[in-house]
């Protein structure tokens, strides 16, 4: 449990002190699948909904909210349910930008308390094509600095990523940024996780390392 709060049940299993979750899925059924009882704790308590979709996969999203029992028309009018295009809030002018993102990471999960919500309970679905708009290496030091705001707050934030569509090198990479994981639609510690100012070092020494490769050519 955390502190003294309510626990909260993510996938068959109890959120500890760590909120950054990176969740593995096979296709966008198994993924409302396993989150639907944590999605629809979080209305039953009163908790703030923010989610960030692929706009093709907007009307399905509120579809399978709906057939969870959401009252969706209420939960976006009262604004319990802010749902937004993934281009709405991780680019800036058509580009990805890491402070303007981590900028409003923080907002919304500062604002849960302002607005009388108990918790924000944030899930992102990351896209091919928001990696690739980003670069990888962006991308993941994103991911890792995500783990400095979130260890501010106690919201749970869960980042979900479709394996039939990602490389076996950056599934490695982004389950090793998450503290927390789920996979096989079951929740657990993450033993391969490496700290973010470690995982920040890497990614120089990489990024150092590549330069030096294309000079040697």
């Amino acid at each position: 449990m955390r502190g003294n709060e309510c626990p909260v049940h993510v996938a068959d299993g109890v959120l500890g002190t760590q909120c950054h979750i990176c969740a593995f899925f096979n296709g966008f059924d198994e993924q409302h699948r396993v989150l639907r009882s944590f999605i629809k704790e979080g209305f039953e308590r009163g908790d703030k909904a923010f989610h960030i979709v692929d706009p093709e996969l907007r009307d399905d999203h509120l579809k399978r909210l709906a057939e969870a029992g959401i009252d969706v028309e209420q939960a976006i009018a009262t604004g319990q349910l802010e749902l937004r295009r993934w281009q709405d809030a991780y680019l800036r002018d058509d580009r990805f930008d890491q402070d303007g993102m981590l900028a409003l990471l923080e907002e919304v999960l500062g604002s849960g308390a302002a607005a009388g919500n108990a918790l924000v309970r944030f899930v992102s679905r990351v896209e091919p094509s928001l990696v690739d708009k980003a670069g990888e290496d962006n991308w993941l030091e994103y991911e890792t600095r995500v783990n400095y705001a979130v260890s501010k707050y106690n919201d749970p934030v869960i980042c979900t990523y479709d394996l039939t569509n990602f490389s076996a090198s950056l599934v490695m990479d982004m389950l090793r940024v998450h503290p927390v994981v789920i996979v096989g639609g079951v929740l657990q510690e993450n033993p391969f996780f490496v700290p973010p100012d470690q995982f920040l070092l890497e990614l120089r020494e990489r990024k150092s390392a590549r330069r030096s490769a294309i000079q040697a050519h």
